[in-house]
């Protein structure tokens, strides 16, 4: 229900004079939302940080979801955010490296918005700190939707559809660019994933297969930890599992190249301890992630464990140590055997979340 908020209005029409500086003069109105009920999986951080100007409610996730499939907010009208981040791809696009409206290709792969809620740093160089920021960037960028979000607001205000759905989210049917970005970042927030087999089997609603627990005691083991020989992948120094959401929060340098073409984190710090080093991803629904790292180089999970079993690069200056363990005493490489590896792939598959690709209240409205 709506709640008038101006003191010009009904019966009082008479009495209030436009041009007298005294009176109300006509504002948004002030609106009854909705609260989104935001439930947290319970083997995932509880501690989330919503911003106190963009609290979720129903009426703004469900405008975000639909901005979110909006064509409009590109310059040919031809892409929306959901274009490069496709639900049945873990919101993702399968490509290498996205592909923009004009033809052109990104020099990065598309990351998944799957558990964007907890990051604090956002895209491969940790270039936005907010949802809010980071849904400007990829609109604007000539190398994507290449269209001023200015534009884009005008193209909304001039639909039928859109100024209506505004007043009743933002209390205004006049649209505005922040309340574009707020309705977007509500609706990624939602986008949370964390029904996987892996989750069943913590919260002992399911099992893994022998190979799978296997796998993840390799992904978790240390080679050599504590001075005993234990074989081990050393995974989760950089895909932190013990919070469940198996990123981090820190960039790292891991092997891929000598010299860099992309300077990653060090093109936002200006630092060049930071040149060649990216996010980790998060692994959940890696499987459905494909191709991988921030170039899109590796096509499979088996390259991806290749390059770290055998092909990282140990003289790339800044080399994070953790991926120039090897279980080997003495050895150069990580040396895992094939049934290792075998074991962490079917890990790395238990985090499959096939009711999240599946989730209707993340599909696109336009196809219902």
């Amino acid at each position: 229900m709506k709640l008038l908020g101006m003191a010009c209005g009904g019966m009082y029409l008479a009495a209030c004079n436009p041009n007298d500086p005294d009176e109300p003069q006509p504002g948004p109105d002030v609106v009854a939302t909705t609260p989104y009920t935001l439930t947290l999986p319970a083997n995932l951080p509880q501690n989330v940080q919503v911003p106190a100007n963009n609290s979720l409610t129903q009426e703004g996730v469900q405008l975000g979801r639909m901005l979110f499939y909006e064509p409009l907010l590109s310059r040919t009208g031809t892409q929306s955010c959901g274009t490069c981040h496709q639900q049945s791809k873990a919101f993702t696009d399968g490509r290498a490296r996205a592909l923009g409206v004009d033809g052109a290709e990104h020099p990065r792969n598309t990351m998944s918005l799957a558990n964007v809620l907890w990051e604090k740093t956002l895209n491969w160089d940790g270039a936005a700190t907010s949802l809010e920021q980071q849904a400007r960037l990829p609109i604007e960028n000539p190398l994507e939707m290449h269209q001023s979000l200015a534009e884009g607001v005008r193209k909304l205000q001039q639909t039928e559809r859109y100024p209506p759905l505004f007043r009743k989210a933002f209390g205004s049917a006049s649209i505005t660019e922040d309340n574009v970005l707020k309705a977007l970042a509500q609706f990624e927030r939602t986008l949370i994933s964390a029904n996987s087999r892996f989750d069943k089997y913590i919260r002992k609603e399911g099992s893994l297969t022998p190979t799978e627990r296997a796998g993840a005691a390799l992904f978790n083991n240390h080679p050599g930890e504590n001075g005993l020989f234990i074989r081990g992948g050393a995974c989760h120094h950089c895909h932190i599992s013990e919070n469940g959401l198996f990123n981090s929060d820190s960039f790292f340098n891991n092997g891929l190249d000598v010299s860099f073409t992309d300077l990653g984190r060090a093109a936002v710090t200006k630092q060049a301890a930071d040149r060649g080093k990216f996010r980790a991803p998060s692994l959940r629904n890696i499987a459905l992630t494909a191709p991988y790292m921030h170039d899109g180089r590796f096509q499979t999970l088996e390259q991806v464990l290749d390059h770290y079993n055998e092909h990282v690069r140990t003289t790339s200056p800044g080399v994070d140590p953790n991926v120039l363990l090897s279980n080997t005493p003495g050895g150069t490489r990580l040396d895992l055997t094939a049934t290792e590896k075998r074991q962490l792939l079917a890990f790395l598959h238990t985090l499959t979340d096939s009711t999240f690709i599946t989730d209707k209240r993340f599909s696109d409205p336009f196809k219902e």
